[in-house]
């Protein structure tokens, strides 16, 4: 991946798109939520989503894995392509596509289990039985959340103990352990104090290696340190993206100008 010169990497030109969307509009009964949004997602990069509250990010993020489906009266048109192909076709197999694009949630959700269980639980939910390949997800897993030494000799212990850093950590473990393509983020640290923000972020940035990763934030500074691509969101519609250094330096829109440089939202 190519850098700025001060390690933050870059956008690169002509990027695979590992997400699509066409003309995408989402509905809550009357409520037009989102209004014709085309953009095209990079694989194996971060890319961010800025914009006030209410605009339409987060319920762009679950339109990616069809987490909408689950909310009464929202019905999309458009469409959403994953490697080229509609997730809203007939014939999509929902649960498998939920395994391929994984989701972490703005508060930490463990279950009341212990560590172990946590990570195993999506496993076995798809039929991995094999004690010996649960235990080789689960360390695979923790580890590749950056918990693994904090928790090497405590997986027995109940997830409600750990600290809020440590749960979101897990909760990322636990997408991990499906083994997903992509990796949808809402607000993952908004209830972190700065250095549990700081591990996230770091964590962000090595998954990056093998996961293509769309988070929704607040934090523009966090946009800007992490994301390799950035799209503002405006009520319900994308107003401008491209490639992070642009949006911040030098967006083409007022409206994204104004926001970025905190006269408004």
């Amino acid at each position: 991946m190519p850098n700025d010169g001060e390690g933050k990497p870059i956008a690169r030109p002509g990027d695979e798109a590992k997400i699509e969307t066409r003309g995408l509009n989402l509905y809550y009964d009357s409520f037009r939520a989102l209004t014709d949004v085309d953009v095209s997602i990079p694989a194996r990069q971060i890319t961010a989503l800025i914009g006030p509250s209410g605009c339409g990010k987060s319920s762009f993020l679950r339109c990616l894995n069809r987490m909408n489906d689950l909310i009464d009266g929202a019905r999309v048109r458009g469409d959403v392509l994953l490697d080229g192909r509609s997730i809203y076709d007939r014939d999509t197999d929902v649960a498998r596509l939920r395994k391929r694009v994984g989701m972490v949630f703005q508060s930490p959700n463990p279950f009341p289990m212990s560590i172990y269980d946590n990570v195993a639980y999506g496993p076995r939910l798809h039929g991995v039985g094999e004690r010996a390949r649960l235990d080789e997800l689960v360390e695979q897993s923790v580890r590749g959340a950056a918990l693994w030494d904090e928790v090497k000799d405590n997986l027995r212990k109940s997830a409600l103990d750990l600290s809020g850093g440590q749960q979101q950590r897990l909760s990322i473990a636990r997408v991990l352990a499906v083994e997903p393509e992509v990796l949808l983020m809402d607000e993952p640290c908004s209830a972190l104090d700065p250095t549990a923000t700081f591990k996230i972020e770091e964590l962000m940035l090595e998954l990056m290696e093998r996961f293509t990763i769309v988070i929704v934030t607040h934090n523009m500074y966090q946009a800007s340190r992490v994301s390799q691509h950035t799209g503002f969101f405006l009520l319900g519609e994308l107003i401008e993206y491209g490639p992070t250094v642009e949006i911040f330096e030098s967006p083409k829109d007022r409206r994204t100008d104004d926001y970025v440089r905190g006269r408004f939202g």
